[in-house]
């Protein structure tokens, strides 16, 4: 099974590099999702999700939402999509028995805000104290450790061509080391 583990703060692009990833026929397993249907069986509002996630994280363990996320993976070729801690990854390693790439990829905090803002989703940050907080939260998780020890990094600061171009090429080398082991 090819692995692909990957990361980023909110806004950085990381749907952008799943689209492409869909059309080159990987399974795309978002951590998010199971996290939100959890979330919606226990009566969860939208807005409450990450409080909950964290909630699960510490009750638990922090690699909780690795172990759920696990038995929905079948697909030979695997993106999981949603990242968040160093325990996360070494789920996935050893309970698939195999290597993963983690792929991080990366913009700045203003861009991801402007790009937040433009989602308009109910649970995203409306105020820049509200996306900082997120992000706070988001690295106290450990998100910052898993892309400073990312395999691959793409940087998203550019156009939307330039950010599927730089996700191809990424995908290519990637299953050229794949087929070489």
């Amino acid at each position: 099974m090819m692995l692909i583990l990957l990361a980023g703060m909110p806004g950085a692009g990381k749907e952008e590099f799943l689209k492409i990833a869909r059309k080159e026929e990987y399974d795309i397993v978002r951590m998010g999702d199971v996290v939100r249907r959890r979330a919606e069986k226990k009566g969860i509002s939208e807005k409450d999700i990450g409080t909950f996630a964290n909630r699960e994280r510490e009750e638990h363990h922090g690699g909780i939402w690795a172990d759920r996320t696990l038995s929905v993976l079948k697909e030979d070729r695997t993106v999981i999509d949603g990242i968040r801690s160093q325990s996360e990854v070494s789920i996935f390693k050893s309970e698939l028995d195999r290597e993963a790439n983690i792929v991080a990829i990366h913009a700045s905090p203003e861009t991801r805000f402007e790009r937040l803002k433009e989602r308009g989703r109910e649970d995203l940050p409306q105020t820049w104290e509200e996306f900082r907080d997120r992000d706070k939260r988001e690295l106290d998780w450990g998100l910052g450790k898993v892309i400073a020890r990312a395999d691959h990094m793409i940087v998203n600061e550019g156009s939307l061509k330039e950010m599927h171009e730089k996700s191809r090429e990424l995908l290519e080398k990637l299953e050229l080391e794949y087929e070489d082991d």
